[in-house]
């Protein structure tokens, strides 16, 4: 048991994801009087020797897990706690330079695993600020006061709108394919040409222009909206920042402070309130439990406000969020999850009511984005997801989508086991591919999802198998066999090929933007950060900053 224990323990220091403004390093979040409060200020000034690790510095304002993790803390913070809010804008604190993105040296002492899921994150964050766009009605701005490459400008093209100062040297540039032998990391190019609609020739000249672009030229080729002369650029900034808060559908809620979650983590897990992570090493398999809400959770918009973030809706999915980031980056080595929801359906039930008789409230609704995005980094699990239903389980409306999105659904066949669908299964929490997880788990045939929805009682293990919502129905004598025969032969199999296999089957259907950025993206750099030219001994990233030049082997695979 101790050399399973061991086994367990990250590699490197665990990385922890909960942090609060008072303790930031690396931005600075304010709210300028001149725009009376409707507009929230993101100032970046990372610090050199503040990074998550030794061995690099993060000058220029280059950034790494650090960085995004304080981000994606912020764009939260300002949704729930700042709802007065109507506008972002992104500032840089040091002169002539936004960002120079991802911190190379950071990227060239981590691990494959690392880079990998250090992209996923900093994608998901992407996503997040412009979700916030579309779901709050907080529109972003990224203000350019000096040159933004790589990661940097990606930051910005996440932005509803840039502009970039033209002082005769700020530019924009995504330089990993002349410099580095890689692809920008977090969406970059498929924001150019779906996003921003740049011309695909504009686009393979600017994504292979180490220096990058500036002025006019970022402003013809649709690169940035507007690039004003250094005297003119405050000026320009707080025109586009007027107009996001005039034409904002942004709705006042009451301020929910987001308190912290105090887990209890541990060598072979983590243990919040709601949620349990419970890794075991040996069989290289992790359990993740969320468990039921209480009795008496709000059925009021006034109710939630009073609660606060201790609300189940809230709390659970923030622990199951962090949860699924612990699992992430501090336990490679697990093949599989147990999929586990505990407790009674009725109180699932009666706790996501809130969530469909007043959808339409700005607090509840915000509720409501904070579930679909932790549903879909839940998606993007790197993992094996096979869902248990037991006599234990409460897998109904909100947490049945932890089911319908799993790989595989095992439900005991015997007496009081069942599991229960509602409204919310429909599509309030849509995937990647803007399909609901039961349309998706249905794609064949669009009228089994609208079958299995129009089902208002419990549904046992036999209905469950007639409606086609689970996988296999193991009866009494065989489950604990055929369940732990099945978590043998997946831990047996190539992690490469299940995280490929995974990701093409989970996501099917129409093909998106987000789709793109972490289908082909995370499928291409994957490939690319294993390739010679980039990560060998001679390759780009290895060498960059030294005298040497790298050497590649000019074979097109």
């Amino acid at each position: 048991m101790a050399d399973a224990q061991q086994n367990a323990a990250p590699a490197h220091p665990p990385v922890r994801f909960e942090t609060a403004p008072e303790r930031y390093r690396h931005w600075k979040l304010d709210f300028p009087k001149e725009h009376e409060g409707k507009v929230a200020r993101l100032t970046l000034d990372v610090q050199d020797n503040g990074g998550l690790r030794e061995g690099y510095s993060l000058k220029l304002n280059s950034y790494d897990l650090s960085v995004d993790i304080e981000l994606a803390d912020a764009l939260s913070r300002i949704r729930f706690e700042h709802p007065e809010v109507r506008a972002l804008v992104f500032a840089s604190a040091k002169d002539r330079i936004f960002s120079a993105g991802a911190n190379i040296y950071m990227l060239g002492l981590s691990s494959h695993t690392f880079k990998v899921n250090f992209c996923k994150f900093t994608n998901e964050t992407r996503l997040y600020l412009e979700q916030m766009s579309a779901e709050s009605g907080i529109a972003s701005l990224a203000a350019l006061n000096g040159t933004a490459s790589g990661g940097g400008y990606e930051l910005a093209i996440a932005c509803d709108e840039i502009v970039l100062s033209d002082d005769g040297s700020s530019a924009v540039s995504l330089p990993e394919v002349p410099l580095l032998g890689v692809l920008p990391g977090t969406g970059g190019l498929t924001r150019l040409v779906d996003k921003r609609k740049v011309r695909r020739d504009y686009a393979d000249v600017f994504s292979t222009l180490a220096e990058g672009v500036r002025g006019k030229r970022a402003v013809d080729w649709g690169i940035v909206d507007e690039s004003p002369s250094r005297a003119q650029f405050q000026q320009a900034v707080d025109r586009r920042l007027a107009a996001m808060v005039a034409r904002s559908s942004a709705q006042t809620h009451p301020s929910m402070k987001l308190t912290a979650l105090a887990g209890d983590y541990h060598v072979a897990g983590t243990n919040y309130r709601y949620v349990t992570l419970a890794v075991d090493a040996g069989r290289r398999v992790a359990a993740r439990t969320i468990r039921k809400p209480e009795d008496d959770e709000p059925s009021t918009p006034a109710e939630l406000a009073s609660r606060g973030a201790d609300a189940w809706l809230v709390r659970a999915f923030r622990e199951l969020d962090d949860a699924l980031l612990d699992l992430r980056f501090n336990y490679a080595n697990v093949a599989a999850i147990e999929v586990r929801a505990e407790g009674r359906a009725s109180a699932v039930l009666q706790a996501e009511r809130i969530l469909v008789e007043h959808a339409a409230d700005p607090l509840v609704h915000e509720v409501t984005c904070l579930i679909r995005r932790v549903l879909k980094r839940y998606d993007n699990t790197a993992r094996s997801l096979f869902a248990l239903i037991d006599q234990k389980s409460a897998f109904a409306g909100v947490l049945l989508e932890l089911a319908l999105g799993a790989d595989r659904t095992y439900m005991l066949a015997v007496d009081g086991v069942s599991l229960r669908t509602s409204a919310l299964n429909g599509g309030t929490f849509p995937m990647a591919t803007e399909l609901s997880r039961l349309q998706a788990h249905f794609y064949h045939d669009a009228s089994k999802a609208a079958a299995a929805l129009v089902e208002t009682a419990a549904i046992d293990t036999a209905r469950a198998g007639e409606l086609g919502l689970i996988t296999f129905a193991p009866d009494e004598l065989d489950w604990e066999d055929e369940v732990r025969i099945a978590f043998e032969e997946r831990a047996s199999l190539s992690p490469d090929a299940m995280t490929g296999m995974e990701a093409n089957l989970r996501f099917v259907g129409p093909e998106t933007m987000e789709t793109k950025i972490f289908g082909r993206l995370s499928a291409w750099q994957n490939w690319i950060f294993q390739r010679p030219n980039a990560t060998g001994a001679k390759g780009a990233l290895t060498l960059y900053g030294k005298p040497e030049r790298p050497e590649f082997d000019f074979t097109r695979t």
